[in-house]
């Protein structure tokens, strides 16, 4: 059962993006969601849908260029709205102390001239206070936690694989045991094993009760640790749902989420025929309506109002036969 009070209340948060010419660029479109403590909440869609735009401005990393709307309250203490707050708070309280977050470029975000080691002894030292000669142990089982191998850390950020930069970044998220964090592509570079470790260590985190809100393309990995699932389309939630129903019986009720899933191939394998729109030049109505098979005049009108989790005029109301089915 959810505790009455969420960690992270997102309520029309939008975010566009001036371009040369007044030209803007809707990245995040009127964006409501609801986080819990021991709760993780997977957002997926295809590339360039809005997801980790989503994700930068919760932390306040987005570009001079953005413009917001809306709130996005993060619980505590001291209640904040992440939107409005300022750089000073955001860099001494929220980053690393009420908000981990795993990078979807890690080696971005690592210190070109600085081992693993010397990373994970700063971040430990400012976010638990462990000091002298339980340091190194407490790097080390902060390594251990991303399954991060202890010989690697004494290398430095160019003399780490893709998998292993993502696995110091991971490591470095979970020191401080922040009560949300948000891991943007957490498995990229992993093979499949690796995948299930740091789901499951993820998974992990979420059950000690810290909220996850977790942006990926791994649709495995997002049935094996999700609680809910909101799915993202040029800029939109378009469906949320409990994971169990998703990703099982009856599915997805928007037809552009189904399609995501029939698109896996340990399922039908079938693409989603068209390309998505571009964010600065959306049609009227539906935008996922020109890559539709149930659209409809009205579809190409009006954009569909989020309604008992699902923004779709026509949404599917039973279980369909996948393509390729017998």
């Amino acid at each position: 059962m959810k505790p009455a009070k969420p960690l992270l209340t997102v309520d029309g948060m939008s975010v566009r993006f001036r371009m040369p010419g007044g030209r803007y660029v809707a990245a995040v479109s009127d964006v409501s969601l609801t986080l819990h403590p021991g709760e993780c909440l997977v957002l997926v869609g295809e590339s360039g849908c809005g997801k980790s735009v989503l994700a930068s401005a919760l932390l306040g990393l987005l570009p001079g260029n953005a413009e917001t709307a809306g709130r996005a309250l993060l619980a505590g203490d001291a209640p904040l709205d992440l939107l409005t707050a300022s750089e000073r708070t955001l860099a001494r309280t929220v980053r690393g102390r009420r908000i981990g977050l795993v990078p979807q470029s890690p080696a971005a975000h690592l210190t070109p001239v600085r081992t693993v080691r010397s990373h994970l002894r700063e971040t430990v030292r400012a976010l638990t206070g462990v000091r002298g000669t339980a340091l190194d142990p407490a790097v080390e089982a902060a390594a251990a936690r991303a399954a991060f191998p202890t010989d690697h850390l004494d290398r430095h950020p160019h003399q780490l694989s893709g998998g292993l930069a993502q696995r110091a970044a991971t490591a470095l998220a979970l020191v401080g045991d922040a009560p949300l964090l948000l891991a943007d592509e957490p498995t990229t570079g992993l093979d499949r094993d690796l995948v299930e470790r740091t789901a499951d260590e993820l998974r992990r985190h979420v059950d000690a009760g810290h909220a996850l809100l977790m942006i990926t393309h791994d649709l495995a990995a997002a049935a094996r640790i999700a609680d809910r699932v909101a799915v993202m389309y040029a800029g939109r939630v378009v469906e949320t749902a409990d994971a169990g129903p998703f990703f099982g019986t009856p599915g997805p009720r928007h037809p552009y989420a189904r399609r995501l899933l029939d698109a896996l191939p340990e399922r039908a394998f079938t693409p989603i025929p068209g390309m998505p729109p571009e964010l600065g030049a959306l049609p009227e109505g539906c935008a996922f309506a020109p890559r539709c098979d149930r659209a409809e005049a009205a579809c190409t009108r009006t954009v569909p109002a989020l309604s008992a989790g699902v923004a779709c005029h026509h949404p599917l109301e039973e279980v369909q036969p996948r393509a390729g089915a017998a």
